[in-house]
């Protein structure tokens, strides 16, 4: 016993917490076994890669033609919405997805303007965001459009932001 609690006072203590410089292996790590070849990660059906640009087919929608697809984001319950910006007025956007989508969509705002169009039933047990095509001014109120994520990129702002939720990708 007593042979015991020497070597635990024996011991020297360490700071806390121990920060390893960066890419530094961690102490007592064997050294770093050459390494394989990359394996390519495997998607299960249905799973999207947030950074592949979208296309009708995946999306299920059709896309305003020159609209810039600009980024996705986690909508939670599996699902993503996807971001498009375009210099063509929200009126000449809506007027498109009313014929491509064959159906009149709601004014959800005057001002801004805010209007969507629904693309499949909203499921609340399994989706986050109804399955939609949502049209957007970012000129109201004389505002110089949506600022472009992209540094240095042409256009440096978009007039019209089309956002879509499609009605089966990711679930």
């Amino acid at each position: 016993m007593w042979a015991m609690a020497a070597a635990l006072l024996a011991q020297t203590p360490q700071p806390f917490p121990k920060v390893a410089p960066p890419n530094a292996p961690p102490p007592n790590a064997p050294p770093p076994a050459t390494q394989s070849p990359a394996r390519p990660t495997v998607q299960p059906p249905g799973a999207v890669d947030s950074k592949a640009v979208p296309t009708e087919a995946t999306l299920g929608v059709q896309i305003y033609p020159g609209a810039e697809y600009l980024t996705s984001f986690n909508a939670g319950q599996g699902q993503r919405y996807y971001l498009f910006g375009t210099n063509a007025g929200f009126v000449e956007i809506v007027n498109y997805y009313r014929t491509a989508l064959k159906q009149k969509g709601e004014l959800v705002y005057e001002s801004p303007g805010v209007h969507q169009f629904d693309i499949g039933r909203f499921r609340e047990e399994s989706m986050a965001f109804p399955p939609s095509v949502t049209v957007k001014d970012y000129t109201w109120g004389g505002s110089a459009g949506y600022l472009n994520p992209k540094r240095g990129a042409q256009p440096a702002r978009f007039k019209t932001i089309i956002q879509i939720v499609p009605a089966s990708m990711g679930q």
